[in-house]
């Protein structure tokens, strides 16, 4: 037996991933809407979801900002001009320790997306850095399989925050219901 007791499984693997997060707030409507905490937490649910394979400290940056900014960021990395709900960019090519990169969210978009559907803004914007922190950790949604695994990814990094399935099929209700 281990001097202190008996150690348990993956113990020295947990212990030896850290993830350091830093909340910047571009755009001043996101003072007071969430949180660094809950940001902080939907981050590191993700990075514990779905750990790097080296052991080590990683850091990333979640930017909060607005649609104008967003609609610049999207037409000139991605060739859309529009603004989008969360944008994720990668540090690099890290194969190890080190900085992951940033995740944007976009606070007008994020806020109408959770009225739409009816659910609490800070459970969507929790969701946005889990499937953003994903992406830098080298995952995605091109196809079916991928998209599936990423999807079950964010359910799991939900539940650990408590936070209902944003993929569950929703019932409709008997107006909803077309005979």
């Amino acid at each position: 037996m281990a001097e202190g007791g008996p150690r348990r499984k993956g113990a020295a693997r947990a212990s030896s991933l850290k993830l350091e997060v830093d909340v910047v707030r571009y755009a001043e409507v996101w003072r007071g809407a969430i949180g660094d905490a809950i940001v902080k937490r939907a981050a590191r649910a993700a990075f514990l979801t779905a750990p790097p394979p080296a052991q080590g400290s990683y850091e990333i940056t979640i930017l909060l900002t607005n649609d104008a900014e967003m609609r610049d960021l999207n037409r000139e990395w991605r060739g859309k001009d529009a603004p989008t709900n969360v944008l994720a960019f990668p540090a690099g090519d890290h194969t190890g320790p080190g900085p992951l990169g940033d995740v944007v969210l976009a606070y007008e978009t994020v806020s109408d997306e959770a009225r739409n559907v009816g659910i609490a803004f800070a459970d969507h914007a929790s969701h946005l850095v889990i499937h953003g922190l994903l992406h830098l950790l080298g995952f995605d949604h091109i196809n079916d399989d991928e998209a599936e695994w990423m999807e079950s990814l964010e359910r799991t990094a939900l539940a650990r925050l408590g936070i209902a399935d944003p993929y569950a099929e929703q019932e409709a209700t008997p107006a909803e219901v077309s005979l």
